[in-house]
């Protein structure tokens, strides 16, 4: 069994109403699933997300990697005293996709004081592997 890693219980309704007018909506990613220890997340592959090849754009990709491991590194901490912000996102493009849906799924690779690493693997519709994506994330005391 899977030990809970999130510091409260997280909400994907808390998550859809917060991406309002902002590009994760724009782009149409949806946080679909949050397991013990995942995020998980989806992407249309379409005009919104495409390059001018007809594939998903890599900078979409990292958009999609982001919001998922910023996500993550904000619900395993505690809010009150500290919160996550980006420092570094790299992305390995493998497999181009050109309709349909990627699906993202985010686990934390590592865990500290002040940063967190969190790695993406995004598939297509069927199962294939079109991207990997680290994250680095900064904790970041609130003043007081």
């Amino acid at each position: 069994m899977t030990e809970r890693i999130w510091f409260s219980e997280p909400s994907l309704e808390e998550f859809t109403k917060g991406h309002k007018n902002t590009a994760v909506e724009a782009m149409g990613i949806e946080i679909t699933e949050i397991g013990d220890d995942y995020i998980r997340g989806t992407m249309p592959a379409d005009h919104r997300t495409f390059q001018p090849f007809g594939l998903i754009h890599g900078g979409a990709n990292v958009v999609l990697a982001e919001t998922l491991g910023s996500i993550g590194a904000n619900l395993v901490i505690d809010p009150s005293k500290e919160f996550s912000v980006g420092q570094e996102v790299n992305a390995n493009h493998v497999r181009g996709v050109r309709e349909g849906h990627v699906i993202g799924t985010a686990t934390l690779a590592y865990r500290g004081r002040s940063s967190q690493v969190w790695e993406i693997h995004i598939e297509d519709d069927k199962g294939r592997l079109s991207c990997i994506s680290r994250l680095t994330m900064a904790v970041v005391p609130l003043k007081r």
